[in-house]
């Protein structure tokens, strides 16, 4: 049997209790480099010749002195939560509960603290700290312990599951203590050495080497913004929130996840790229939230077999299909049809490329899109905006004596489909929160991310809609739902009996 490859996110629970690391990228200061010497393309390779160290100095080499000044900014993050744990097995088996409900004669749950770690990188000297958001996520308590082995709770500043990225204060009372400065990760290069450090397997702080294997990976299915700097230094499990720095110290990336059979190291490690990083802390430390501009477009990659039919001697790129009336795009003079190329200056090879591009951008953003239209290369400024909230969202959760009760919905719209990571055409009415102990959350006949059609007959485009609908009483229920792409038609006939089947 052939084992089965995975992505795997270097999640906190993979390793209770396990430091996280940084990786770095970095040379020594002060270290002469040897002469490039390059040769023409056909022309011979010069000849190589191996010597003995021949001073001190080369004897001496090493990255000590960079390891030592970005150390004190990497720190261990540990939580802890509150986990609820039945007191008998039999408390979940749907016979018993049927006739007890929520209810059990075997005693209360019983309450259980699981711990677990990871690393942070500081990047302000007042006590700001970014990590993935996997390595805090459902915590009930944050500490951070400093190289110097001081420990501060911490308090979420933001928390960004869309990029896998967090945003933690610490209080120091006035005191100043080091950090990390961000570096443009787009001029990282394949070939950068680079340096991991941190605390793999809790086995104390490591030290391990490597280069940069690729920059701009897509298609990794880690998160909703995916490009990604690609590493071969040594990572592992516990290595979560770790940073990885330039050669001159400064922050390039989030270590965030590993391509590995087993779990761990195999030479594949995957950080998220400081722009982002940045984008993210800004807007943590200007307002507490994230607000991503957009272009009002969607389209789809141009591979092999798309390239052929435009005439392109070559895959890459995003073929715009559909555009939001008003939208960025359409007012920049974008058409159905054409292939974005670049974005400000940057190859686009496909559209998790372009989202990132778009995304590690602001709101006013001017952005230049370089556009294959019919053969010819045209440029084309785009003002980026916020999507619309256009209908206003007007969130609520359902009451009544009625199936659809402790149901949470909202209105769709281009900003909350943004938020989602959905398409901005995506309309009507979606289930935003299901509450488990409600009678859609015990009997599972509509799940958060549903988006209702219709409901007895009546379309609902609204939430009021839906409102006025349930609003009449009814002893049976029969609705339409558009989920994951399918429209399905669902029953509840007499409250009692519940059908689903696909339209």
């Amino acid at each position: 049997m052939k084992a089965k490859i995975k992505i795997r996110i270097i999640f906190r629970k993979a390793v209770p209790l396990l430091a996280a690391f940084g990786l770095v990228f970095m040379a020594l200061d002060g270290a002469q480099k040897p002469a490039a010497q390059e040769a023409e393309f056909g022309s011979e390779s010069p000849v190589v010749t191996r010597q003995v160290p021949t001073g001190e100095a080369e004897v001496l080499l090493s990255f000590s002195p960079v390891v030592k000044r970005v150390v004190p900014a990497v720190v261990n993050i540990y939580t802890t939560k509150k986990i609820q744990v039945s007191a008998s097995p039999f408390f979940n088996d749907p016979f018993f509960r049927r006739f007890f409900g929520d209810s059990t004669p075997f005693g209360m749950p019983k309450e259980r603290v699981e711990g677990a770690l990871g690393s942070g990188v500081l990047v302000r000297d007042y006590g700001i700290i970014v990590t993935n958001n996997h390595v805090i996520g459902g915590a009930d308590e944050i500490r951070v312990v400093l190289a110097d082995r001081r420990e501060f709770a911490a308090e979420v500043v933001l928390a960004d599951s869309r990029t896998d990225l967090a945003v933690l204060k610490i209080e120091l009372n006035g005191e100043r203590i080091p950090y990390l400065e961000f570096a443009d990760s787009d001029t990282v290069e394949v070939g950068d050495f680079s340096l991991a450090i941190g605390n793999p397997f809790g086995v104390g702080q490591t030290v391990t080497s490597g280069i940069v294997s690729a920059t701009a990976r897509t298609n990794t299915g880690i998160s909703d913004f995916q490009f990604f700097i690609q590493t071969d230094a040594a990572i592992n499990p516990g290595n979560s929130g770790g940073a990885l720095v330039s050669l001159d110290g400064k922050l390039i990336g989030i270590n965030t996840a590993i391509f590995s059979r087993t779990g761990e190291n195999t030479g594949i490690g995957f950080a998220i790229p400081s722009n982002m990083v940045k984008r993210v802390v800004d807007a943590a430390l200007a307002n507490g939230t994230i607000l991503r501009p957009w272009t009002g477009f969607s389209g789809q990659d141009v591979d092999s077999q798309i390239a052929r039919s435009l005439g392109l001697d070559r895959p890459g790129g995003v073929l715009v299909d559909s555009l939001y009336p008003g939208g960025p795009a359409e007012l920049a003079g974008i058409l159905p049809g054409d292939v974005i190329l670049e974005v400000a200056g940057r190859e686009v090879i496909d559209s998790p490329g372009l989202h990132f591009r778009i995304a590690t951008a602001e709101e006013g953003d001017i952005l230049l899109l370089t556009i294959n239209r019919r053969g010819q290369l045209v440029e084309l400024p785009i003002a980026l905006t916020l999507p619309p909230e256009h209908p206003p969202k007007n969130q609520i959760t359902l009451e009544g004596r009625h199936p659809f009760q402790q149901v949470t919905v909202a209105n769709l719209s281009p900003r909350l489909a943004d938020e989602l990571g959905w398409n901005f055409m995506e309309t009507g009415v979606i289930v935003m929160e299901v509450e488990t102990r409600s009678p859609a959350g015990r009997r599972n006949f509509i799940r958060p991310g549903d988006v209702i059609l219709s409901l007895n007959g009546a379309a609902i485009d609204l939430v009021r809609d839906l409102s006025a609908v349930l609003a009449e009483p009814s002893e049976d229920y029969i609705y339409e739902l558009r989920r994951q792409g399918r429209v399905i038609e669902c029953g509840i006939i007499g409250g009692r009996s519940f059908y689903c089947r696909e339209g």
